[in-house]
């Protein structure tokens, strides 16, 4: 009996900081949602006379994940803009999937800091599963969104009769009354700044109480069954859906990437799985805002990034053959990597002002 009571005296910080941070994640949506709705006529004014295209939309989504190193606050940001009414549905699609594309460099970064810490590999090796990220992110989300954004037109009927079903939970109106106090006594422009970090709060607290759990398990019990595709494959899902974080379903096996313990085959499934288990935070999002079509949308999304990637795995032997030649190249011939890198910031870049002037 002391024994278990022991434990869940050591546990109950934990349980306080996942409720806390799950508190403040649905508070920050909420603040973030009457913000943007205070703001939405100089908002709509910025985002016509900057974001004039479709295509500006994802290189301007795909940017911005790269800058603060997070996708969930970037497709957070950018249903609630739909939500007001701020940017179309097609562009709502497009910006979600663009924090897709750059949510890989946060992957980077840990493999980047793990090199800096151990010095065990070179640069290139340490970055290995950032890299690995990249292209099964690409692999995977470009395609879908190609097909996802081509078959739009076709699906709006069906998108808005889907929303019409989806209702916000009741109990997150109790929020409303103190974000409108909020907006209405700090201003928009702080409101808004409030909103993004309490979401970053959020986020960083839920990533620190996952740090702190014993992840020996997990290694022993679930990585263990990595040699099996269509189970790394779920795991990843399961894992990063259920954490609402793809820093903590993909960071702890980082350093077992590079260490060896994990190779290529056991990983690949295993990310593709954690590449649609990161979308299931945004649908989160969308109901919280009482977003129909916007959960319609991401929607849309996940089921065209499930459908490549199960093509993917059905295929898994060639598919893995492709990844492995151009991931080797990557990791072991700086030009490649150099090149990778340069083309991953300059797409980006040119979608963000292909439109500018047309």
């Amino acid at each position: 009996m002391d024994h278990v009571l022991a434990r869940v005296r050591a546990s109950a910080p934990l349980w306080a900081g996942g409720v806390l941070s799950v508190l403040l994640f649905l508070f920050g949506v909420r603040l973030l949602g009457t913000a943007t709705e205070a703001a939405v006529v100089p908002l709509r004014r910025l985002f016509r006379g900057y974001v004039t295209g479709d295509a500006q939309a994802l290189g301007v989504s795909w940017l911005a994940t790269y800058a603060i190193a997070n996708g969930s606050i970037v497709a957070a940001l950018s249903v609630s803009l739909f939500d007001s009414g701020v940017v179309t549905a097609t562009q709502l699609f497009l910006m979600v999937a663009g924090s897709r594309l750059g949510a890989a460099a946060i992957v980077v970064l840990l493999g980047a800091l793990d090199h800096l810490q151990t010095r065990r590999s070179s640069l290139g090796e340490a970055t290995s599963l950032g890299l690995l990220t990249f292209l099964l992110t690409h692999s995977v989300y470009l395609p879908a969104t190609l097909v996802g954004y081509l078959l739009l037109p076709w699906l709006q009927g069906p998108l808005a009769a889907l929303g019409a079903r989806i209702e916000s939970p009741r109990q997150l109106s109790s929020f409303d009354s103190a974000t409108t106090g909020i907006v209405d006594a700090l201003g928009v422009p702080l409101g808004f700044g409030a909103a993004v970090v309490a979401l970053f709060v959020s986020l960083h607290l839920f990533d620190r109480v996952l740090k702190r759990i014993d992840t020996t398990w997990l290694r022993e019990r679930l990585f263990a069954r990595f040699h099996r595709v269509w189970v790394a494959l779920g795991l990843g899902v399961v894992l990063t859906g259920l954490t609402t974080s793809v820093a903590f379903s993909l960071g702890v096996i980082v350093p077992l990437y590079n260490r060896g313990y994990l190779k290529r085959r056991e990983v690949v499934p295993y990310v593709l799985g954690a590449n649609l288990g990161t979308l299931f935070d945004t649908v989160l999002v969308a109901v919280v805002l009482a977003s129909p079509e916007g959960v319609a949308l991401v929607v849309v999304l996940l089921l065209a990034g499930a459908l490549v990637t199960v093509g993917a795995v059905l295929r898994f032997e060639v598919y893995l053959r492709a990844v492995e030649a151009l991931h080797t190249r990557l990791v072991e011939e700086r030009r490649y990597f150099v090149g990778f890198l340069a083309l991953l910031t300059v797409v980006p870049l040119v979608l963000a002002v292909i439109s500018v002037g047309l």
